[in-house]
């Protein structure tokens, strides 16, 4: 009966190997090196990582370029660089003011934010918005939104700049 089992056995073996095939599904594949800092540099070089590209699908028209190159971007941190800076979130599309006042002890403070809606210098680019805190002596501020002229003024201004870096750009460009 033990001779039975291990003919048995033995002939199961072999038909089970002389079944398998090649799979072509991974006639291609590469031998994977077992070493992580390699790995890790050649999906560096191809472009990838653990996510694979990540980079493939935003190639859309919403993309920003780099931050020193956007003369948007750059003029308006030239216009409003008075004003003291909280946040500027590139990526994000925003810059962010602190409260601001002109005299020291004043009780009356604006605060600033711009929102990049494109790369494009024109009027619909940028969204600035801009709001206004009053404070009493006993600390009780109040806080509302300025409608008034303000906010387009720094609109223009910060248009007004963008272009003449852009024709300062294009006039180092031809040199």
């Amino acid at each position: 009966m033990n001779k039975i089992n291990k003919i048995t056995t033995l002939l199961l073996i072999i038909l089970s190997l002389s079944c398998a095939k090649k799979n072509p599904e991974f006639e291609d594949e590469k031998v994977r090196d077992t070493n992580p800092f390699e790995r890790a540099r050649q999906a560096s070089r191809d472009g990838g990582g653990i996510f694979g590209d990540i980079n493939q699908n935003k190639k859309s028209s919403t993309t920003f370029d780099f931050a020193t190159s956007n003369a948007l971007w750059r003029a308006t941190l030239q216009s409003l660089d008075f004003l003291p800076l909280i946040n500027a979130d590139y990526s994000g599309g925003i810059i962010i003011y602190d409260w601001y006042s002109q005299e020291l002890n004043s009780n009356e403070q604006i605060k600033i934010s711009i929102k990049f809606l494109s790369n494009e210098i024109r009027s619909d680019s940028i969204q600035v918005s801009a709001h206004k805190k009053i404070c009493n002596n006993n600390e009780k501020c109040i806080t509302s939104k300025i409608e008034n002229n303000l906010t387009s003024e720094i609109k223009d201004k910060i248009l007004f700049n963008a272009r003449a870096i852009k024709l300062e750009e294009s006039k180092k460009e031809k040199r």
